[in-house]
């Protein structure tokens, strides 16, 4: 088959393009507000994409609620900071709620029964649950098309300033998938686990 995306005209019963890159890691992102507020969300449109210097992105395109941007974005873009805590297999149902529309003074991370740690480097915290943390310093925003001046649209990249990794998921020196089990997203309301990795040497 073949669809124009403009056009949409695929047939099929739901849009299949978030199916087709997959998966998709998820990060699962800690910022303040300037009064300090936390906000604790999943964003599955995540990436690495760059070692030197390590960056990373997100995206959020989203219909503003009340003429407000999503928290993350206003919380990152204003204080310039924010943290990436992996998202495992055993933290999947918190990581999930942690979707949900929240009021801009609740605390996803109370609200779901996690505790957080003090970072080292930036002022948003940890979630204490998770294996690994990405420390990060704001570096850009790019402005992506909207649909109407009701939606934004962006892509956020950032610095990884510190890493921490619980020593736990450490095996012969290097990450253990098999202990880490990462989730990611597959599209439609699908998640996947990564259980299984194989090795290819590079020619």
């Amino acid at each position: 088959m073949f669809y124009e995306t403009e056009k949409n005209n695929h047939g099929l019963s739901r849009n299949p393009f978030k199916s087709c890159v997959i998966p998709r890691p998820i990060g699962w992102i800690t910022s303040l507000d300037n009064e300090g507020n936390i906000n604790l969300a999943p964003y599955s449109y995540f990436n690495a994409v760059s070692d030197i210097p390590p960056m990373v992105m997100f995206a959020t395109g989203n219909k503003l609620e009340h003429g407000r941007e999503k928290d993350t974005l206003s919380n990152v873009e204003t204080t310039k900071e924010f943290v990436v805590n992996m998202a495992t297999w055993d933290l999947r149902e918190q990581m999930n709620l942690t979707s949900g529309e929240y009021a801009h003074d609740v605390n996803e991370i109370e609200l779901v029964g996690l505790e957080t740690v003090p970072s080292t480097l930036v002022k948003p915290p940890r979630v204490k649950q998770s294996p690994i943390h990405l420390e990060c310093k704001y570096f850009q925003s790019i402005q992506l098309p909207v649909k109407n001046a009701d939606y934004s649209n962006r892509i956020i990249i950032g610095h990884v300033i510190g890493i921490h990794i619980d020593d736990s998921v450490i095996t012969n020196g290097k990450l253990d998938i098999h202990k880490l089990k990462p989730v990611a997203r597959l599209g439609y309301m699908d998640f996947a686990v990564v259980l299984d990795s194989f090795e290819m040497l590079r020619p």
